[in-house]
C-alpha cells in the first residue's frame, strides 16, 4: 500500500509518530540528529530535510523487509517505531495533529527506513524547491512489522560548503 503526500517541512523536519504519542521531540532533536537527519523516540521519529518547504513524501506500508535500493537515493536512515495503536501519523512538526494523514500500520513495533533523494537540486533551489518536480526534495517511508533494533545510518548525505 503507497500513499503520495506533500508535506510541509517546517524547521526542516517531518514527524513519523504513532497517533497516541506524547513524546517530547525538541528533546530527541540534538546536533548529532541534525546530522543524522534522524531523531529517536520511543513512539515517535524526526526525519530531518534539506529544506525548509513542501517536500513530496510517499508512504510504502510493507508486509516485510525490503530489498535493499540506497545507492538510488541521497541519504537513508532507519528506526524502529513502538505503533501501539496500529495507526501511523506523518506529518509536518508545525502541522495540526488532528488533521494529520494517518496510515493503518502494524500494531507494535514496526520498523521504518526514510530515503531521501534530490537533496542538492532541493538545497540549490532552496524556498522554491518545491515548485517543480525536478527539484523538489523527496522522501519515501517504508515501514513494516520488525522487532525493536538500533537506528542506523545506512547512506549520508552532507549539506555542501556554502
Amino acid at each position: 500500500m503507497a500513499n503520495d503526500l506533500q508535506v510541509f517541512a517546517d524547521y526542516y523536519q517531518i514527524h513519523v509518530l504513532d497517533e497516541g504519542s506524547d513524546a517530547g521531540l525538541g528533546e530527541v532533536w540534538t546536533e548529532q540528529a541534525l546530522l543524522d537527519g534522524l531523531g529517536v523516540a520511543h513512539d515517535a521519529l524526526v526525519i530531518g530535510t534539506a529544506v525548509n518547504v513542501d517536500v513530496a513524501v510517499r508512504v510504502d506500508l510493507l508486509g516485510g523487509e525490503p530489498g535493499g535500493d540506497s545507492s538510488e537515493f541521497d541519504h537513508v536512515v532507519e528506526a524502529s517505531l513502538h505503533v501501539p495503536s496500529g495507526c501511523l501519523v506523518v506529518m509536518g512538526c508545525t502541522d495540526y495533529l488532528p488533521e494529520a494523514p494517518r496510515f493503518e500500520a502494524p500494531a507494535g513495533w514496526i520498523r521504518v527506513r526514510a530515503s531521501r533523494r534530490n537533496l542538492a537540486s532541493a538545497v540549490r533551489a532552496d524556498i522554491e524547491s518545491d515548485e517543480s518536480s525536478e527539484t523538489i526534495e523527496q522522501l519515501r517511508l517504508q515501514a513494516w512489522a520488525a522487532p525493536q533494533t538500533a537506528p542506523q545510518i545506512i547512506r549520508r548525505w552532507s549539506r555542501p560548503a556554502a
